[in-house]
């Protein structure tokens, strides 16, 4: 039977860590996961009385379906509101996700060929979405010298003559690298420069270390911003498949870009009705859960830095992960872990990360997390 390019290059056999992750668990051992960031498997879940009854409200509400192809209207200026409406309800698409709005955004600025630009170490996900879209992924550097800020300079250098977009993952995924409000502005004067636009994804912007507010591209003068963000991670919602887009910058550009979105969108009407519905309560009353869920981000993130005292570490200034450099092949280092351990972690090459790395998310029971960074710090100090 034939199937297309994209199917067989998506088809992989799993490799050696997997493979012993699985003999692992055939064997009833205990393995500690430091690769999966959901933290609804360790206990923190949005409070489930609460939830249903806002559920119960939101479906009354969408009993009678009458879509919008931008989403619905409340949820739209819910979504303002949380920034303070910097970002109009008119100029926000709701999407099943953040995964969703990447696609909708490549396939609204590229064509099979053309060139996203996006950070290294960069997150696996990207080259799946590329591919379904048939566009190829350009890197720009992040310098772990300087907490993995955006190397400027040589972003500038990777923009060619099909370069469609420049993505920015703040907090970033898996380094920590919250960008500054200095280096946005940077960014967006070679945005305008080359007239590209920015696809800042700031799904972990609720989780930040040492300061207030995130500093946001759609505030800066770039020409065109898409800011991506959902539920997933800011409420601990995955399942409900909440996200959206906002589109800011040049009067001319937004309104584009709307027409084109509104068109995608109302393609698939892809996202629950009652889960739309369910968006304005959940920023309302979700408040006193989230400010919880933060601090045990924040806690457990401090743990994790306390095992690894002496350790080769850029500490993390935002979302769930840490990257720690090593003196040993990270491939030997990451099975040696699982195999003695019974700690997942990943090699940095995932990430593409050179040289020798380990990256692991802190999202962890407390005694697992000591448990598991102890090991990882010994392994570290060798």
């Amino acid at each position: 039977m034939h199937f297309s390019l994209v199917a067989e290059s998506l088809a992989a056999s799993k490799n050696p860590l997997y493979l012993l992750r699985d003999e692992l668990n055939h064997e009833g051992s205990t393995v500690i996961d430091l690769v999966r960031g959901n933290v609804n498997g360790h206990g923190i879940v949005f409070p489930q009385d609460l939830f249903n009854r806002i559920l119960d409200d939101a479906a009354e509400s969408a009993r009678v379906y009458r879509p919008d192809s931008f989403g619905q209207l409340p949820a739209r200026e819910a979504v303002a509101s949380y920034y303070e409406g910097l970002i109009p309800s008119n100029q926000i698409v709701i999407t099943p996700g953040t995964s969703v709005s990447y696609w909708y955004c490549f396939k609204l600025l590229a064509e099979p060929g053309d060139e996203i630009l996006t950070p290294q170490p960069s997150y696996p996900l990207f080259d799946y979405i590329a591919r379904l879209c048939g566009v190829t992924l350009t890197t720009y550097a992040l310098d772990e010298s300087e907490g993995w800020a955006i190397d400027l300079e040589h972003l500038e250098r990777q923009i060619g003559s099909r370069t469609r977009a420049i993505v920015l993952i703040s907090p970033h995924n898996p380094t920590g690298m919250v960008a500054s409000i200095e280096q946005l502005h940077e960014l967006a004067g070679i945005a305008g420069r080359y007239e590209i636009p920015i696809i800042s994804d700031e799904v972990f912007s609720e989780f930040l270390f040492g300061r207030d507010t995130l500093p946001r591209p759609a505030f800066t003068d770039a020409p065109l911003v898409f800011t991506l963000n959902g539920f997933s991670k800011m409420f601990a919602l995955p399942g409900m498949k909440i996200g959206w887009i906002g589109v800011t910058g040049e009067d001319h550009l937004v309104e584009k870009t709307l027409s084109a979105l509104e068109l995608i969108s109302d393609t698939f009407l892809p996202v629950n009705e009652t889960a739309q519905f369910a968006v304005p309560q959940i920023f309302a009353k979700g408040q006193p859960f989230l400010d919880r869920y933060r601090q045990w981000i924040a806690n457990s993130r401090n743990v994790a830095l306390q095992c690894l005292t002496g350790c080769d570490v850029v500490h993390p200034a935002g979302g769930f992960y840490i990257t720690a450099r090593l003196s040993t092949d990270e491939d030997r280092a990451a099975l040696q872990l699982l195999r003695d351990d019974g700690v997942l972690v990943h090699p940095g090459y995932y990430y593409d990360i050179v040289p020798d790395h380990l990256v692991m998310t802190f999202i962890q029971e407390q005694l697992n997390l000591r448990k598991a960074y102890t090991a990882i710090a010994q392994l570290c100090r060798q």
